[in-house]
């Protein structure tokens, strides 16, 4: 399903056969709108347009009208124009289920590829019909791939869900239960791996080798010819799906029925971008008493939809009262002496037509969903009055929902205007996202708050001229210098406290120092290394019993923020501070009593004003892991 972060390979599949629905197009025109973002206008047969979105990364589907172009387009869309327009969309394909989207475009006598990356960071690339890479969007070199020019552009051998002799061949190599074998190999990700298990009627803890792939590829199938033929969109809060893989949460709690297409559904569930926010700035803009109610109202409404559809089902099933009870009983015998999967099956096979009602088999609760004018689900070991009371409960809950919209409708106040000081955030930058401190030097030291960040730091943002520095005990952040300091005490110390001696509750520890190319994830012959850990060749220059201590304080100028890192820094750079020992108390705990320290030295009025700095989550951010202990808090 697509989320917030991006689609899925599923996802992706739905696109692409909704785009080869509307075969043959041609290239019209190609915008950049911001670093990520390329709009391809589209002519169609029958003076037909369509406008295909591109966020790389992230998502790409057909949308009603682009972000306003910028003036001067940039580079890359003039190139793309430049070998693109006019050109004729022979094809366009998904490999497998990968997150990879690829236009075969021809112009006069050659064959370009256009080829749009979803995962990571993402990127577009044009390649010939070699797959030889004229010009990317983002240029950039991994461990086994190179994204530049003249570089050739490496597709995938193997499709795992392709056939069912690379299905099999797939579950029989992963030693994961498969569930996960289904997501991570199978590339199909968790939610449709479980739909996928389901289908098949296959626990999906088993491991993946002793999983029977006929049953498997026969759901998996299914899945793609639903994509395929039986595209209904379903959008949430949170997701955007294609199809519907749980009926009744469908029914009851999504939003359903009011999409033409997967693109349209996807066009509403993502936020804008920059460049689209450009175009409602100027729509007029509403009170907060008005924007609550125009939320209540239209929550009131959904309320509304919502105890109607379920009361339609409650009259559904009795007026089909016989039909239901006959159902119940024939089952709940049934399933005495036979599996659901045998059940099912005799089902299918006869001719029947209360049979042929049934639509869904639910084999894990017991139940069924069956057509009977409206599409219900029935727990087969219930007896009807507990299958109908399932619904009015659902009922039951919504008019509460209204109830409780309309005492607040009649309760809102207007709020009294708050006075803004002077008081800004300070601007996020790229590195907040790990741990950091400012040398008295003013030098920029980054370590790692997990295994991941430490890979991340060493393979992605350690230069030449930086340092590496590690605590010498096991379970440590990796510390990168970013540039020369005089106050290397200070970073020992950053270094020393964020390490597996403050857990163990030690009060000094050993540091060292190298560099960049001292630095390896080359182990030695029959060693191995874990994520997050590296092999430091050489010599090293050591910091001997070095104190661990750290403080957290709050600026207030010129830039408001949470800062943290050796006492000795952070006392001289706030007089909102408090200063961390190994000791006693739950990390936790020690966030609780932190916050409150800084708390009880602003005002209230400051307080208000510093709601989105000065919290939890802030404070956390540089609290070593383990106990410790709080100077001047008893």
């Amino acid at each position: 399903m697509a989320t917030a972060q991006g689609m899925s390979g599923i996802d992706v599949r739905a696109v692409t056969y909704e785009l080869c629905g509307k075969l043959p197009l041609w290239i019209d025109k190609i915008y950049q709108f911001e670093t990520r973002t390329v709009g391809i206008r589209l002519n169609g047969e029958e003076h037909a347009k369509f406008q295909l979105l591109i966020e790389a990364g992230r998502r790409v589907h057909l949308v009603k009208n682009f972000p306003t172009p910028p003036k001067n387009p940039p580079q890359f869309a003039m190139f793309l124009r430049k070998y693109l327009s006019g050109g004729k969309v022979l094809a366009i394909r998904q490999h497998g289920l990968e997150r990879i989207l690829i236009f075969d475009i021809g112009k006069g006598t050659l064959t370009y590829r256009l080829i749009i990356e979803l995962f990571d960071e993402g990127n577009v690339i044009l390649t010939d019909e070699s797959y030889r890479i004229i010009k990317p969007l983002r240029h950039h070199r991994f461990k086994d791939r190179d994204i530049v020019p003249d570089a050739m552009y490496a597709i995938s051998e193997t499709d795992p869900t392709g056939s069912l002799e690379n299905l099999a061949a797939t579950l029989v190599g992963d030693d994961r239960d498969l569930v996960r074998a289904l997501a991570i190999s199978g590339m199909l990700g968790g939610t449709y791996a479980e739909y996928v298990c389901r289908t098949a009627g296959i626990d999906k803890a088993i491991p993946a080798l002793k999983a029977d792939p006929r049953l498997l590829f026969t759901a998996l199938t299914t899945l793609f010819d639903n994509v395929k033929h039986h595209v209904h969109p379903i959008l949430s809060a949170t997701s955007c799906e294609p199809v519907i893989l749980n009926p009744e949460s469908a029914s009851l709690s999504n939003e359903t029925n009011r999409f033409s297409g997967f693109s349209e559904a996807l066009e509403a569930f993502y936020p804008m971008t920059k460049a689209e926010k450009v175009r409602v700035a100027s729509k007029p803009k509403f009170s907060d008493e008005e924007k609550i109610r125009k939320y209540q109202e239209s929550a009131i409404k959904k309320f509304d939809e919502k105890i109607k559809k379920t009361e339609e089902i409650v009259a559904a099933i009795y007026e089909n009262y016989q039909f239901v009870v006959h159902l119940i009983s024939s089952l709940d015998t049934a399933s005495k002496r036979l599996s659901w999967q045998e059940i099912e099956h005799h089902l299918c096979d006869t001719s029947s037509a209360d049979a042929k009602r049934i639509v869904t088999f639910y084999p894990d609760e017991a139940a069924v969903e069956v057509d009977i004018g409206k599409k219900v689900k029935i727990f087969v070991h219930e007896g009807i009055e507990q299958n109908a009371g399932r619904y009015y409960d659902i009922i039951k809950k919504f008019k509460k929902k209204k109830e409780g919209a309309l005492r607040a409708m009649k309760t809102v106040k207007s709020k009294k205007k708050t006075i803004r000081r002077d008081i800004i955030p300070m601007k996020k930058l790229w590195y907040h996202r790990f741990r950091w401190f400012m040398t008295s030097d003013n030098v920029v030291v980054l370590g790692g708050r997990d295994a991941s960040q430490n890979e991340e730091l060493v393979k992605k943002y350690m230069a030449g001229g930086d340092l590496f520095v590690h605590a010498d005990i096991h379970g440590a952040s990796v510390v990168i210098v970013k540039g020369k300091t005089e106050r290397m005490d200070e970073v020992a110390q950053f270094a020393a406290s964020y390490s597996g001696a403050w857990r163990s509750g030690h009060f000094s520890a050993d540091v060292f120092s190298a560099q960049p190319n001292q630095v390896s994830k080359t182990p030695e012959s029959g060693e191995f290394i874990s994520r997050g850990s590296f092999i430091v060749r050489g010599e090293r220059t050591y910091y001997r019993d070095v104190p661990l201590s750290i403080g957290i304080g709050l600026i207030l100028e010129p830039q408001a923020a949470v800062i943290g890192g050796p006492s000795s820094v952070i006392h001289s750079r706030t007089k909102i501070f408090a200063e961390l020992k190994p000791g006693q108390f739950e990390p936790n705990d020690v966030t609780k009593k932190v916050l409150r320290v800084l708390r009880q030295n602003v005002s209230p009025d400051e307080e208000k004003l510093l709601k989105s700095i000065l919290n939890t989550d802030s404070v956390a951010a540089f609290v070593p892991p383990g106990g410790s202990d709080i100077s001047g808090v008893p």
